[in-house]
């Protein structure tokens, strides 16, 4: 029997001709009709694997989230809670820049979408088993979840144009240098991204000290 012509539909097949669409032009550019004509098929036969676009498109943000490392959160990692969360925050925030289109759906949360669900069930395990108290731990998950994925619905740097006289003194006093900014969007990211991540950890590891300073001193109050 001869062999197919082309690779037999999938739902794997969908997702990464998908993904490209959203990579390339948007979420906007991804429909049943033009995914039917990338894959070369039918428009109804995409409904043997995904019920609608949103499934779609979940399943799209769900394969961005597979590719975040989770082994910091390993019960056998020797890091501690903090330099696993900057570790995650890390490897998070470059699967986010590696496909930003992708953010405003991950940004929903993960739904029933499985590797999304898998990152939160990691944070939160490992938060517990640091010794913070489970609603604190599901806190700092979403509390890190709003940092990484706001820093990566953006730059701050590309927001001025460099254009110097778009500055004028006269209005802008402190914005003389802001032109510049564009042109060091890697530098001037980069920074304020590991700057808040450090500030944000820095006032949990003093949340976290002075929590167990007090479960200390009440367990040997009598």
């Amino acid at each position: 029997m001869a062999r197919p012509r082309k690779p037999l539909l999938s739902r794997d097949r969908i997702v990464e001709a998908a993904g490209a669409l959203v990579d390339a032009e948007g979420l906007d550019a991804v429909s049943t009709r033009r995914l039917a004509a990338e894959l070369g098929v039918s428009g109804p036969s995409l409904y043997n694997h995904f019920r609608n676009k949103d499934e779609i498109l979940d399943a799209v943000a769900d394969a961005v989230s597979a590719r975040v490392d989770l082994s910091m959160f390993d019960a056998d990692d020797p890091r501690d809670w903090r330099t696993a969360l900057h570790d995650w925050a890390l490897s998070y925030r470059a699967a986010l820049r590696a496909h930003p289109n992708t953010v405003p759906v991950l940004a929903r949360g993960p739904g029933r979408r499985p590797a999304g669900l898998r990152v939160a069930d990691a944070v939160f395990g490992a938060m517990v088993r640091a010794g913070w108290p489970p609603a604190q731990a599901t806190r700092i998950g979403a509390l890190m979840r709003y940092f990484i994925t706001g820093s990566a619905l953006g730059s701050f740097a590309r927001g001025f144009v460099d254009d110097a006289a778009a500055y004028d003194p006269a209005d802008y006093p402190h914005l003389g240098q802001a032109h510049l900014l564009a042109d060091r969007q890697e530098q001037v990211d980069e920074g304020a991204f590991e700057t808040g991540l450090r500030a944000l950890l820095d006032g949990l590891a003093m949340q976290y000290e002075a929590g167990v300073r007090r479960d200390w001193a009440v367990s040997n109050s009598g």
